[in-house]
């Protein structure tokens, strides 16, 4: 089969099984676990922030920034698109007791003329703006990508307006390999991020929270109560510590074989239309008479597994595992379906 439903089907490489086999390992509970403490002070220097976590998923990293960042009946700014507010099953009111503002913008980024055009007084029957949510890459805007420039203003508006600035980092990495800034460019805005090292960087689990001491020194409480307080997870950290030192530069090639596989669709009878492609997520719109669905079988005939997207939308996603041979197996499968389906 050639995977292209997402960057999270990517499985340990034989260097990370190593590292996993020898990591040393305490109770990460009572902050005990060596492998665990290098790896969130590693990420911590390299983002030139204070302090980091370690936990299972890019979803409770950003539930517990949205909780430690607000109070309930506060607001939380984002595009409608973002992860936070379309695929957390809505963490933020659950956990958080906040309510979404929500910023229209087909490629699923923010600035701050648009933060500043939902702003509104806080009277005593609307919640409080209190925080703004970014996510670089946007996954469902198609991977596109916030430049530190552009953070730089999102932040200076939030300065303005007394907003705290969180990034869903899920993607970040790829999004710094096309920019060649540091993590440091982006995260030095930010009031924390949250780095998913379980997508394209290839570790099996985690994601860390990175930000003040203070902010994380709270974390590791919400952390606790959400269920995310584990004992000899060192094994995971050194994947992901792996991953950090070894796996980074290499995102550049599945970025590139995604740019080469939205030009191939963009010139098929059967898309509608591409969306531009910024990294490593490729995001096509069928013609009105065919269905998703109908696509995604036809595709999984051939051996090739994608993403419904929507009724007539696929996502297909590059990774370490699909190599150039790969994708023009892919290619040659599409274009052998578009002559049939169009």
């Amino acid at each position: 089969m050639i995977n292209l439903i997402s960057d999270t089907v990517t499985l340990p490489s034989e260097g990370m099984r190593a590292a996993m086999l020898d990591a040393p390992l305490g109770d990460d509970v009572f902050g005990q676990d060596p492998s665990i403490n290098a790896l969130e002070q590693y990420i911590a220097e390299k983002c030139k922030m204070e302090a980091a976590l370690f936990c299972p998923s890019g979803t409770m990293t950003n539930q517990i920034a949205i909780k430690m960042h607000t109070q309930p009946l506060d607001e939380m700014i984002c595009n409608e698109l973002s992860h936070v507010y379309q695929s957390e099953t809505g963490g933020y009111a659950f956990h958080s007791g906040v309510a979404p503002r929500l910023i229209k913008r087909s490629d699923g980024k923010l600035t701050p003329e648009l933060i500043e055009s939902v702003l509104h007084p806080d009277y005593h029957w609307t919640p409080t703006p209190r925080l703004v949510v970014v996510e670089n890459t946007c996954n469902i805007g198609g991977g596109t990508i916030y430049t530190q420039h552009e953070i730089a203003d999102i932040k200076s508006c939030c300065d303005k307006h007394s907003l705290t600035l969180h990034m869903d980092g899920a993607r970040l990495f790829n999004a710094l390999v096309e920019t060649g800034e540091s993590l440091a460019d982006q995260t030095q805005h930010l009031a924390s991020v949250s780095l998913c090292l379980s997508k394209g960087l290839g570790a099996p689990v985690g994601s860390v929270l990175v930000g003040e001491q203070k902010d994380i020194d709270k974390a590791r409480k919400y952390r606790k109560v959400f269920g995310g307080g584990m004992r000899q997870a060192g094994i995971l950290a050194a994947a992901a510590h792996y991953a950090l030192l070894h796996q980074v530069d290499r995102l550049a090639e599945d970025n590139q074989r995604a740019k080469t596989l939205g030009k191939a669709l963009s010139t098929l009878p059967l898309f509608e239309s591409v969306k531009p492609v910024a990294t490593n997520i490729v995001i096509a719109n069928l013609i009105p008479t065919v269905s998703s669905d109908v696509f995604i079988s036809k595709l999984q005939e051939h051996g090739i597994i994608a993403a419904a997207f929507g009724p007539h939308t696929v996502r297909f996603v590059t990774h370490m595992h699909i190599d150039d041979n790969s994708l023009e197996q892919a290619i040659t499968i599409i274009q052998k379906l578009s002559a049939e389906l169009s």
